[in-house]
């Protein structure tokens, strides 16, 4: 490798390294981590029309072959979906007027520590369950404080239900029955700086809010500032509880409220995954 990529490579990874560790801890770090020791994992569902859960209300998700190899001597689909079919992350402006859009947004708003909460026992016992700050609360004491700034995920399990009519999980009124974060909740994670300017909420559902929120209360809290919400996220099984970093990357449209995306989780080498 020639000088000057070793040192860019070298000088990217000790900021990674710097990173993912408490600041009272980065003089005393050991040597930094190298980039490929980091073990990635695609959060992303695959965006396919066939398997592709789209929110009531939102637009039709269709792929269209506009171009063969055979005809054209290239291949090409023509995609049309909302900015939020699948897989994706919002903006502050998705819910709050005024506030940061996709192309306001700067790299580091979508790169964040991340931990992932399971309740996946208490939304099986109760598709409408909202978390709490008891529940919070209880993970802190087990795992430890959650950093300012950071990721708060949730898995809920909804991902394995996804492609399926049991993901939108409507009922006979087609009201949405899903898990989220309670108001008082989000408010503590608020309140206290764990989601921060820059942080967020992500989970495997929807939205923070839980399914029968017609309000969006939820949503509306967390997308303030510079924080966004990763939503419809897949294979949390491999994301860590705490030591890992979200990577959220997409198409930035002008005046965007999100995107489409592959969201990654980038693990740190001894990171567990439980």
């Amino acid at each position: 490798m020639p000088q000057r990529r070793r040192v860019l490579a070298a000088g990217v990874a000790g900021l990674f390294g710097a990173l993912s560790l408490p600041a009272r801890s980065v003089q005393a770090a050991t040597p930094p981590v190298r980039l490929d020791q980091l073990n990635l994992v695609n959060l992303s569902h695959v965006n396919d029309p066939a398997t592709t859960n789209v929110f009531p209300g939102d637009p039709a998700f269709t792929l269209e072959t506009i171009a063969t190899i055979p005809d054209d001597g290239y291949y090409l689909q023509f995609v049309r979906e909302g900015e939020h079919t699948g897989t994706h992350w919002g903006a502050p402006g998705h819910f709050n007027t005024g506030e940061a859009l996709a192309d306001d947004m700067d790299p580091a708003d979508l790169f964040l520590p991340a931990v992932k909460i399971d309740i996946r026992d208490k939304a099986a016992a109760n598709a409408d369950y909202a978390v709490t700050i008891d529940d919070i609360k209880a993970w802190e004491r087990k795992h430890g404080r959650i950093p300012n700034g950071s990721m708060v995920v949730l898995w809920t399990g909804w991902d394995a239900k996804w492609g399926t009519p049991a993901y939108p999980n409507l009922d006979a009124d087609g009201v949405l029955h899903q898990p989220g974060f309670s108001i008082p909740a989000v408010k503590w994670l608020i309140d206290t700086g764990r989601l921060g300017r820059r942080g967020g909420t992500g989970t495997d559902t929807f939205s923070p809010d839980v399914g029968t929120e017609e309000t969006y209360t939820v949503s509306k809290l967390v997308y303030q500032r510079r924080r966004i919400s990763l939503e419809i996220l897949a294979n949390l099984r491999k994301l860590p509880t705490t030591g890992a970093w979200v990577l959220a990357g997409g198409p930035i449209n002008r005046k965007g409220a999100g995107s489409t995306a592959t969201i990654f989780g980038l693990i740190p080498p001894g990171v567990a995954v439980d």
